[in-house]
């Protein structure tokens, strides 16, 4: 096992926890009906727009019994914490990660002139492949239709399941706020006016507009203040660099434990098989995006497609299992640098930003899931005008999604808002796609770290900063005593 590469660890990890699941799943004891806990009766404020006004109600919620299979009840109390733990530890050096890599690497650049060149380059080549990842969505929606005779009695039966769950309003409510906010409000929520309280609350982007901000004074102020803080940061990168290389040595049985967690969590198979031909759909587009990242790390990044996903594999199945590109960005960055061959100061600006603003799994699912939702609910309003608009906001939602937890199903209700949706179907819409949006929330986040890796090799390399790929262990440096 010490030899075996990495990758093969964590999918042997990923197969175990799936078939653990199955296994217990199929035991009398496992499928058995627990009460899981009960839920007392409540008031609840209900808003709807009624004739184009606000109406607020109360609404009454009675008391209700949430029930499980004992095997999500033993998964969720016995292996889920581990894999939880190993979230929050990537999570927890996420935020010095982003700051030490992108101040060490800003000041690396020596010159004001190539953060503009790089940043440039960078935001440029994230705006063509999200487009391109919304044109793929749309073609294969418009081609496939599967919304189009989605029978009437699996419409009302995925309502009643879902339509009223607390999942589906808390996207709606979500999606009201990020509304409410106005549309300059993304600007500013990237300045930050604490930032010890945006690193406590790991705001990315404003972490990142601090780290750029010091990186630049860095370069404007005498090389010789300079480099104390300088050596600081990069210390700190390589110490958090070490962590990454520990804490990997655990992924294999974290992703057992997420990977079981998310399998039990299905109870209805029948709603699964109906909404298949929707999420085949999906599936088959984040496919056609990782070909296309492929073709460019061919012709322009002139190395194997089959040796740059070897090498960032760990990182594909890592944003798999967790469904957060933020929570794999160390990851993503340790195989970019040490496997890939870029240099820090590209990887530590162009990273960081991409698990902030590039979603184009994310964008594609967007393009998909709208038209779909309106297939079944509305097919007569699906016009080119209304697809134009859908490519133009999804777009927007990509970058403006950072700061909104659960971002791929809020910014899908600002898209269907923005091409005038009837907003009292929209609980309905949500419900249409909420059974199966967990698993294909794992397989868009592996498309967008791959759109990450990708873009960071392409600017790497029209910036000369690709060289050959340098690995380190995490025990490169440890020399036991022979005592």
């Amino acid at each position: 096992m010490k030899k075996m590469a990495l990758h093969w660890k964590i999918l042997i990890g990923m197969v175990l926890g799936i078939l653990f699941s199955f296994i217990l799943l199929s035991t009398s004891w496992g499928s058995e009906k627990v009460v899981l806990k009960e839920i007392p009766a409540s008031q609840e404020i209900v808003q709807q727009i009624v004739n184009g006004e606000v109406v607020t109600s109360i609404k009454e919620i009675a008391a209700r019994e949430v029930k499980t299979t004992r095997a999500e009840y033993f998964i969720s109390r016995w292996i889920k914490p581990f894999g939880t733990i190993f979230i929050n530890l990537l999570k927890l050096i996420a935020v010095p990660l982003i700051l030490a890599s992108l101040i060490k690497g800003v000041s690396d650049l020596k010159d004001i002139a190539k953060i503009k060149k790089m940043g440039l380059r960078t935001i440029a080549i994230y705006v063509v492949t999200t487009l391109v990842a919304i044109i793929i969505g749309l073609g294969i929606v418009n081609t496939v239709k599967p919304g189009v005779g989605m029978p009437q009695e699996t419409i009302e039966k995925i309502k009643e399941k879902y339509a009223s769950s607390d999942g589906v309003n808390d996207k709606l409510t979500k999606a009201a706020a990020q509304n409410d906010a106005g549309p300059l409000q993304a600007l500013v929520d990237i300045f930050p006016k604490n930032i010890f309280k945006s690193l406590g609350e790991a705001k990315m982007l404003q972490i990142i507009f601090f780290a750029l901000f010091v990186g630049i004074c860095l370069l404007l102020i005498p090389e010789k203040q300079a480099k104390p803080m300088i050596d600081i940061f990069d210390s700190l990168n390589e110490v958090v660099m070490k962590m990454v290389d520990l804490i990997m040595l655990f992924a294999p049985y974290a992703v057992f434990a997420l990977l079981a967690n998310v399998i039990v969590a299905f109870d209805d198979p029948e709603i699964l098989m109906k909404l298949l031909s929707y999420g085949l759909c999906v599936v088959a587009g984040l496919i056609l995006m990782i070909v296309f990242y492929l073709v460019l790390v061919s012709f322009y990044g002139k190395k194997s497609p089959l040796w740059f996903l070897k090498q960032i594999s760990p990182a594909q199945l890592l944003a798999f299992s967790t469904s957060s590109s933020a929570a794999t960005l160390p990851v993503t960055m340790e195989r970019v640098e040490e496997h890939v061959g870029v240099d820090k100061e590209v990887s530590g600006f162009v990273l960081p930003v991409g698990a902030t603003v590039n979603m184009d799994g994310t964008s594609l699912y967007q393009a998909i899931a709208a038209v779909f939702i309106m297939q079944v609910l509305t097919p007569e309003a699906i016009t080119i005008e209304v697809q134009l608009i859908i490519v133009f906001t999804a777009l927007l939602a990509s970058i403006g999604s950072a700061a909104v937890p659960s971002a791929g199903m809020v910014m899908l209700v600002i898209v269907l808002e923005s091409v005038g949706f009837d907003p009292a179907l929209l609980p309905i819409g949500l419900a249409l796609i909420f059974a199966i949006d967990r698993p294909l929330d794992m397989c868009r986040t592996v498309v967008n770290v791959t759109g990450d890796a990708t873009v960071s090799m392409l600017v790497a390399k029209s910036l000369g900063k690709l060289h050959d790929p340098k690995p380190k262990n995490w025990d490169d440096n440890y020399q036991p005593s022979e005592s």
